[in-house]
Parts: C-alpha cells; structure tokens; sequence
C-alpha cells in the first residue's frame, strides 16, 4: 500500500474527490496549489493528520521538488481549457514527472483527456498529447488516464446548461451532434486513487474513462432541461456563427474550445477502461438528479421534473 500520495491540483473539481478516494484508502495525501485556501475543505474528508496542504505551482521546478519529496506516488490533475497550453499541459507536466522519478516515487499518473492527439485541431487536444508524450519519457512507466467530459455537483459543464435552461426560454446549442460519453466525478475518482495505490497493476498502461452511453449535445441539454422541469425551445446555432462568436473578447466559447467541439468525445474502440478497475461507471440519469434539484423552480416540492 502506498503510504504518502502527492496530489497537484487536488484543491480543484476532480482533485477533492481524488483526496476523498486516497483518505478512504488509507493514504496519506500531501495537496499541492498556488493558493493554498482552495484546498481547506478537503481537510475535514480524512482522519487527524491524514492531509496536508503545501503551496507549490507545478511550473516551478523548487515548490514542485519540495511537494514531491518523501512521496510513494504522485498525481498530476493539472489542466486548463483556456489560457498557456504549453507551459501548464507539457512543461509543467514534465516537471512533476521528472521531479517524482527523483524523488523516488514508485507511481505517477498522469490525468489527460479523450482527444488527447498530437493532430488534434485545438491546442488543447496536442498539447495534453504532448503533456503525455513528455510523462512517459521522464517517468517510465506512468499511467496515462483520459476521460471524457466529467460531471458532478460542482462541475462547470452540465451545471452551466442548467442555469441557462432554468432562465432563458430558448436555449442555444452549440455543435449539437457532437457526442460526449459524461462520466461521474466520483467513478473517475476512484479509478485515479487505484492506479495511484496499484502501480503493479496499471504502470505504462492508458485507460480511457467514459460513462455507460454516449449521448449528444442537444441530447444532453434537452435531458437537463427535462430533470429541471423546464421547457426551453433549443436553438441549433449554425457554425458559422458560433464562429464569429467565439472571436469576440469574453465569449463563452473560445476558438479552441469550438475546435475541440469538432471531433467526438468519446472513449475509442478496444481502449482499456472502467474495467480495468473493476468500476461500473455510474449514468448520468442516477447521480445527477439529486444535485440538478436546486435548479427547479419549486425546488424538490416541483412536480414537473423528471426524477
């Protein structure tokens, strides 16, 4: 069993329930951020001691070798959808990795995304492939998890089209044919505390996670629209638009993004996955209904949403 593990990034969306699945396991975990206050809630999820939060940037080679130090394994959740690709999905990918093979750490993760592709279309796509590339090179038999777009209680995806179809009467979608496969933070979680705990078991391996059915763009707003009782018309936005849209300043889609939006989101035939684990991953229909509740206009008193 592992005994101390290394998070960077654990104060974000995915990283809490990381540190949740760690703790639960036993594990020691050292949190690893810029801004060390967005970390304090995960202190009460363990036991006395049993957490520790230390203020390192994983472009800073001297904070990243101090968090490191004395780590079993090491988790690198670091990923931006906007902003320096380069110097936050390579560089500094490279420099935890580097940093744990120093340190003497039997395992590294490395958490990328489905459509991680060195001929992706978006910056995002090529450098989360070379952030990979870069990993498996400084750290010899790291574990390489992709997965799709996750969503949970606190996610920035499936709560966003709640909060405009709980407010506008015509819901604009963008790229509605394009498929995600969403999958529960709380699965992807575990699967990343196991590869972390079991290096015997998932070294040198890539997994990619995706939840139980894959589902589009207007499938997936129209079904959260439903599960908040609210009856927006949708309004397929032509890409031309979306376009022009994107090139303004403080749009809520980038350029990138609309690049990304251009390939499915889905996990690739014969990938190594949930079963690898031994997770069945949870539908979207079961876990969120209990947090898309605040999004109803009566609350849980509403009669009009789907269970």
């Amino acid at each position: 069993m592992v005994a101390l593990v290394t998070l960077f990034g654990g104060g974000g969306f995915l990283g809490r329930y990381v540190a949740q699945e760690l703790m639960k396991a036993g594990a020691r975990v050292r949190i690893a951020e810029r801004d060390l206050t967005s970390a304090h809630f995960v202190k009460p999820q363990g036991d006395l001691g049993q957490s520790q939060i230390i203020a390192a940037s994983i472009t800073h080679p001297d904070s990243v070798r101090q968090a490191v130090q004395g780590a079993d394994a090491v988790i690198n959740l670091v990923g931006v959808l906007a902003g320096d690709f380069q110097k936050l999905h390579v560089d500094g990918a490279r420099i935890a990795a580097e940093a744990a093979k120093a340190a003497g750490a039997k395992a590294f993760v490395q958490i990328s995304a489905i459509g991680a592709d060195a001929g992706s279309a978006s910056a995002y796509g090529r450098t989360k492939a070379a952030g990979e590339a870069a990993v498996a090179q400084a750290f010899p038999g790291a574990t390489i998890i992709r997965p799709s777009i996750i969503f949970g209680a606190e996610d920035d995806f499936v709560n966003k089209f709640a909060a405009l179809a709980a407010k506008l009467p015509v819901l604009p979608v963008i790229r509605g044919a394009v498929r995600f496969q969403p999958v529960w933070v709380a699965d992807v979680a575990q699967a990343i505390a196991h590869a972390a705990l079991h290096p015997e078991a998932h070294a040198g391996r890539t997994y990619e996670l995706g939840g139980p059915r894959a589902i589009s763009m207007a499938e997936l707003n129209a079904w959260v629209a439903s599960a908040i009782g609210a009856k927006p018309a949708l309004f397929a936005m032509p890409d031309g638009l979306v376009g022009l849209l994107a090139r303004l300043p403080g749009a809520p889609i980038t350029k990138d993004q609309l690049a990304m939006l251009q390939t499915d989101n889905v996990v690739a035939p014969g990938a190594a996955g949930f079963d690898a684990f031994g997770i069945e991953p949870t539908p979207l229909e079961v876990a969120a209904p209990s947090w898309l509740v605040r999004y109803r206009r009566a609350g849980r008193f509403s009669l009009t949403a789907t269970a």
